[in-house]
Protein backbone atom coordinates (compact mmCIF):
# COMPACT_ATOMS: atom_id res chain seq x y z
CA UNK A 1 0.00 0.00 0.00
CA UNK A 2 1.38 3.41 -0.88
CA UNK A 3 1.19 6.60 1.11
CA UNK A 4 1.19 10.17 -0.15
CA UNK A 5 3.09 13.14 1.22
CA UNK A 6 2.86 16.73 0.02
CA UNK A 7 5.68 19.17 0.64
CA UNK A 8 6.37 22.79 -0.20
CA UNK A 9 9.36 25.08 -0.68
CA UNK A 10 10.02 28.41 -2.39
CA UNK A 11 12.35 29.35 -5.19
CA UNK A 12 14.25 32.61 -5.09
CA UNK A 13 12.30 35.28 -6.95
CA UNK A 14 14.86 35.69 -9.73
CA UNK A 15 13.62 34.77 -13.25
CA UNK A 16 17.05 33.61 -14.51
CA UNK A 17 17.52 31.32 -11.51
CA UNK A 18 13.96 29.98 -11.82
CA UNK A 19 14.53 29.17 -15.51
CA UNK A 20 17.80 27.42 -14.69
CA UNK A 21 16.12 25.41 -11.92
CA UNK A 22 13.47 24.22 -14.38
CA UNK A 23 16.18 23.20 -16.86
CA UNK A 24 17.89 21.04 -14.22
CA UNK A 25 14.58 19.29 -13.62
CA UNK A 26 14.12 18.50 -17.31
CA UNK A 27 17.00 16.03 -16.93
CA UNK A 28 17.60 15.17 -13.28
CA UNK A 29 20.90 13.41 -12.69
CA UNK A 30 20.45 9.62 -12.83
CA UNK A 31 22.09 9.19 -9.40
CA UNK A 32 19.38 11.40 -7.94
CA UNK A 33 16.46 9.52 -9.48
CA UNK A 34 18.10 6.25 -8.40
CA UNK A 35 18.41 7.44 -4.79
CA UNK A 36 14.78 8.58 -4.83
CA UNK A 37 13.56 5.18 -6.03
CA UNK A 38 15.85 3.25 -3.67
CA UNK A 39 14.40 5.11 -0.68
CA UNK A 40 10.90 3.77 -1.35
CA UNK A 41 9.52 6.74 -3.25
CA UNK A 42 7.48 5.24 -6.07
CA UNK A 43 6.28 8.45 -7.71
CA UNK A 44 7.19 12.11 -7.34
CA UNK A 45 5.96 15.28 -9.01
CA UNK A 46 6.89 18.92 -8.44
CA UNK A 47 4.59 21.78 -9.42
CA UNK A 48 5.42 25.48 -9.50
CA UNK A 49 3.27 28.62 -9.21
CA UNK A 50 5.24 31.84 -9.04
CA UNK A 51 8.00 31.00 -6.58
CA UNK A 52 6.04 28.40 -4.57
CA UNK A 53 6.79 24.75 -5.28
CA UNK A 54 4.55 21.84 -4.35
CA UNK A 55 5.86 18.26 -4.29
CA UNK A 56 3.70 15.14 -4.24
CA UNK A 57 5.38 11.88 -3.24
CA UNK A 58 3.84 8.44 -3.35
CA UNK A 59 5.87 6.12 -1.12
CA UNK A 60 5.82 2.44 -0.23
CA UNK A 61 5.82 0.96 3.28
CA UNK A 62 9.64 0.89 3.46
CA UNK A 63 9.95 4.69 3.16
CA UNK A 64 10.68 6.94 6.11
CA UNK A 65 11.92 10.53 6.05
CA UNK A 66 14.61 9.59 8.57
CA UNK A 67 15.98 6.72 6.44
CA UNK A 68 15.95 8.94 3.35
CA UNK A 69 17.82 11.74 5.16
CA UNK A 70 20.47 9.34 6.47
CA UNK A 71 20.98 7.76 3.02
CA UNK A 72 21.22 11.22 1.43
CA UNK A 73 23.91 12.30 3.89
CA UNK A 74 26.01 9.26 2.93
CA UNK A 75 25.61 9.88 -0.82
CA UNK A 76 28.10 12.46 -2.19
CA UNK A 77 26.17 12.89 -5.46
CA UNK A 78 22.93 13.64 -3.58
CA UNK A 79 24.83 16.15 -1.42
CA UNK A 80 26.24 17.78 -4.56
CA UNK A 81 22.71 18.01 -6.05
CA UNK A 82 21.24 19.41 -2.83
CA UNK A 83 23.97 22.04 -2.57
CA UNK A 84 23.40 23.03 -6.20
CA UNK A 85 19.60 23.20 -5.78
CA UNK A 86 19.98 25.43 -2.70
CA UNK A 87 21.36 28.09 -5.08
CA UNK A 88 17.79 28.37 -6.42
CA UNK A 89 15.71 27.60 -3.33
CA UNK A 90 14.85 29.56 -0.23
CA UNK A 91 13.39 28.35 3.03
CA UNK A 92 9.83 29.20 3.95
CA UNK A 93 9.40 31.70 6.80
CA UNK A 94 8.20 28.96 9.19
CA UNK A 95 11.13 26.61 8.42
CA UNK A 96 13.51 25.77 11.21
CA UNK A 97 17.24 26.18 10.67
CA UNK A 98 18.42 23.65 8.07
CA UNK A 99 14.91 22.71 6.88
CA UNK A 100 14.08 22.85 3.20
CA UNK A 101 10.99 21.04 1.95
CA UNK A 102 8.23 21.23 4.58
CA UNK A 103 5.45 18.67 4.91
CA UNK A 104 2.00 20.06 4.33
CA UNK A 105 -1.08 19.17 6.37
CA UNK A 106 -3.99 17.65 4.49
CA UNK A 107 -7.14 19.48 5.52
CA UNK A 108 -9.63 17.97 3.04
CA UNK A 109 -10.15 14.75 1.11
CA UNK A 110 -13.07 14.08 -1.19
CA UNK A 111 -14.67 10.81 -0.11
CA UNK A 112 -16.85 8.54 -2.22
Amino acid sequence: MSRRFCLTLDLKDEPKLMAEYKRYHEKVWPEITESIKESGIEDMEIYLLGTRMFMIMEVNDSFTFDKKAKADKRNPKVQEWEDLMWKFQQALPQAKRGEKWLRMERIFKLEG
